[in-house]
């Protein structure tokens, strides 16, 4: 019998959930709303029984979800959602209802932590051993692989949080991060876009000024992280890198913020293209990642 993983990328809005061994061999997926914690992880476990009946028993099963999360082990609330900003989500135990129910072993992460294993996996991070991972979407956030494991810590990286210069004068926007107004993801998401020039991002021509301003952003968000990860590659994925115009604009900011200081060919010469790169599994990361979340579960 085919052994088989779940994989649940759980978001704000949406659960994706899947069953596989990757993505070339996915033998069920759904899209369930996200409305209360009771009748979200209830349907999410409905699914992932049925398919358990008819494809047998899952050898794992990974979360990649919104956070902030508690990745501790050793703590009471491990598996936990902890203080999010989504009504009704705080201090929700995600792992232990999900693992109780199905009968197998859970790997959790965040969900761009788990979008960072799947590109490693089977994406655009096949064969490296310390990348990152970016997604500039609703909110932006940061996975990071180092030594082919992703980064923890105290907590999670909250790249999305990083501090960027922001020369009010030039750009007096505020920033819509309810925690740092002007943080990268305050200045630099999908809303921030929407909300400083009064329409959403996808609406806005290629030659509009907001994207050499964005990709101002981007560049010293990106450039800031190379310096402290040293990652082999950069991976910029979410909707508002669906802008393809956009990948040439934060290359060429990346390099003139770094001005020569890290002396590699990939920076330095036109094998930037190469390096900043949109990812390989494209929208499929998220829970591709988690179904590799369950890989690493089952394999103890």
């Amino acid at each position: 019998m085919p052994v088989y993983y779940g994989g649940l990328e759980a978001g704000g809005t949406k659960m994706i959930c899947a069953v596989g061994a990757g993505p070339n061999d996915l033998v069920a997926e759904a899209r369930l709303p996200t409305t209360t914690p009771a009748e979200t992880l209830a349907e999410v476990i409905a699914f992932f029984k049925a398919q358990q009946a008819a494809h047998g028993p899952l050898a794992g099963l990974g979360i990649g979800t919104f956070g902030p999360l508690d990745l501790d082990r050793a703590s009471p609330t491990y598996g936990y959602i902890t203080a999010t900003t989504k009504p009704g989500w705080s201090q929700v135990d995600m792992a232990g209802p999900l693992g109780a129910a199905l009968g197998a072993p859970v790997g959790f992460d965040t969900d761009v932590n788990a979008a960072a294993l799947g590109e490693w996996r089977w994406g655009a991070a096949q064969g490296l051993d310390t990348f990152l991972y970016l997604t500039i979407g609703t909110g932006i956030g940061g996975g990071a692989v180092v030594n082919g494991k992703p980064l923890h810590g105290l907590l999670h990286p909250e790249m999305g949080h990083i501090r960027i210069p922001h020369d009010r004068q030039a750009d007096p926007f505020a920033g819509v991060c309810a925690f740092h107004g002007d943080c990268l993801e305050g200045l630099a998401s999908g809303p921030a876009i929407g909300a400083r020039w009064s329409q959403p991002a996808e609406q806005l021509p290629p030659d509009h000024p907001a994207w050499a301003l964005e990709a101002q952003y981007l560049g010293a968000g990106v450039a800031s992280l190379i310096c402290a990860l040293s990652p082999q590659r950069v991976i910029l994925g979410g909707g508002v890198m669906s802008q393809a115009h956009l990948f040439p604009l934060v290359r060429a900011e990346v390099r003139r913020l770094l001005n020569g200081y890290v002396q590699l060919p990939a920076i330095l010469t036109g094998a930037i293209d190469g390096y900043i790169v949109p990812p390989g599994l494209g929208g499929r990361a998220g829970v591709l990642g988690a179904i590799a979340l369950g890989e690493l579960a089952a394999a103890g």
